[in-house]
């Protein structure tokens, strides 16, 4: 493997699950999206795909695209999608997450440092 790029299309790795069908098969399954594009995209998964395999996607925010496996290693596989899709729609929340006030994360502090010392809490040794 070379270090020269040579994908046309830009992607965004990330961390999705995407619900995955392989042709005349009626059963879903779930995949890991490990990064995706307008064009395609690499899943992860114990689905047993081969090259050329027709699939459909389901991915959140954009719905079901249809796709062929262009490729397999292990248990991750490149997906080209038939038409280009907007990407960065799947970044967004999706309604369920706006719709439930639950769902959003209160805001947390932990993180924060403790506030510097002053004179006073400090001793001479």
């Amino acid at each position: 493997m070379t270090g020269v790029e040579t994908r046309s299309v830009s992607r965004d790795s990330l961390f999705l699950l995407a619900n995955v069908r392989v042709e005349q098969e009626t059963n879903q399954h779930r995949v890991r999206v490990r990064n995706l594009s307008d064009g395609g995209m690499m899943g992860e998964g114990t689905l047993r795909v081969k090259r050329g395999n027709r699939v459909e996607i389901e991915l959140r925010n954009i719905g079901k695209v249809g796709g062929s496996v262009a490729w397999v290693q292990d248990q991750r596989f490149g997906i080209a999608f038939d038409e280009e899709v907007d990407s960065q729609m799947s970044r967004k929340p999706s309604a369920d997450d706006v719709a439930d006030p639950k769902a959003m994360p209160s805001t947390s502090y932990a993180h924060r440092a403790p506030a510097p010392p002053t004179e006073r809490s400090l001793r001479k040794v």
